[in-house]
């Protein structure tokens, strides 16, 4: 009988001792990340190899300012890569550049397409700038409105560009998100302006920040004022339009005119590498070739004088 009460005793005891921990509420678990410091994660050999890269540029450049491929050309080209990251990129396409050419024809080629990269790299630049550029002129108009309605809502000018830089498409967007930023940080909106005009070349955007500072300084309606730049801006647009089509001929002439050669070359290459490596073998056609640089050079100054109409 004692031994029943003392077994009894025990179940009871640790029943108690088992429904305490059962019924006590859990514990928060902490992640594993917030026990054990940051580590990365871990990526691949390439990954590593070209981080490793970019930091050896980064200090290179950090010692020695090149202006190749500067951060402002990279800004005003939309492209969100550092001056180093960029390098890399033109050092890589060099390289595939020159095993493309070593492989379709030989070393001339080769060197051709290794030498050419850095020089395509600056013009792509210069070609996304452009374009760029076309698009936040082409955008204006639309601008223009989404200003004026802010206005005319009664909203400030710095909310009204706030409010155009959430509502408009790139990159106006991102210029009056800039502006935004800027007036936040200090600077004046005034310059602020200026700075994108000048960022953006845009002659009709100088009149829009020079009609927004006279209408600090003297007072006024500058949603109607807004409203008569906008429609100068839209005369100009159009009479551009008219320039751009009676030039187009003229300009695709002398794309073609500029690629000829270069084409032919390319082709020879690979057709006949014999006949066309005469030009890299002998001291003569070395000659040639940077008398016929000389020539393009000269001819594509010329053409692009003859097609640049300003007005």
């Amino acid at each position: 009988m004692s031994a029943l009460l003392f077994v009894g005793t025990l179940l009871l005891f640790g029943g108690l001792f088992l429904g305490h921990f059962a019924l006590q509420p859990p514990k928060a678990s902490i992640p594993r990340d917030r026990r054990r410091p940051f580590e990365e994660d871990s990526t691949s050999q390439l990954s590593r190899f070209a981080g490793s890269a970019v930091r050896i540029i980064e200090e290179q450049l950090a010692r020695r300012p090149t202006r190749f491929y500067r951060r402002e050309l990279l800004e005003m080209a939309g492209l969100k890569l550092s001056q180093a990251d960029y390098i890399i990129l033109v050092m890589s396409g060099s390289i595939v550049g020159g095993l493309i050419g070593l492989l379709l024809s030989g070393i001339g080629l080769a060197l051709l397409f290794f030498l050419s990269a850095p020089f395509a790299g600056q013009f792509v630049l210069v070609v996304l700038t452009m374009q760029r550029r076309t698009k936040f002129d082409a955008q204006l108009g639309d601008t223009l409105q989404l200003l004026t309605g802010g206005l005319r809502a009664g909203h400030s000018i710095l909310r009204a560009i706030d409010a155009a830089a959430v509502e408009a498409d790139s990159p106006t967007s991102e210029e009056m998100r800039r502006i935004i930023t800027e007036t936040s940080l200090g600077k004046d909106l005034q310059q602020s302006l200026n700075d994108t005009s000048d960022r953006m070349a845009s002659e009709d955007f100088m009149w829009i920040a020079q009609a927004i500072q006279i209408n600090r300084e003297v007072g006024g309606d500058l949603a109607e004022v807004l409203d008569q730049v906008s429609g100068t801006i839209r005369e100009r647009t159009e009479i551009k339009g008219h320039i751009k089509a009676l030039a187009a001929e003229g300009k695709f002439s002398a794309y073609i005119l500029m690629a000829l050669p270069l084409g032919i070359v390319v082709m020879l290459s690979v057709a006949n590498p014999e006949y066309i490596g005469v030009l890299y073998t002998e001291p003569l056609g070395w000659v040639m070739i940077g008398v016929s640089v000389i020539l393009m050079v000269i001819g594509g100054l010329w053409l692009r004088k003859i097609i640049d109409l300003k007005f």
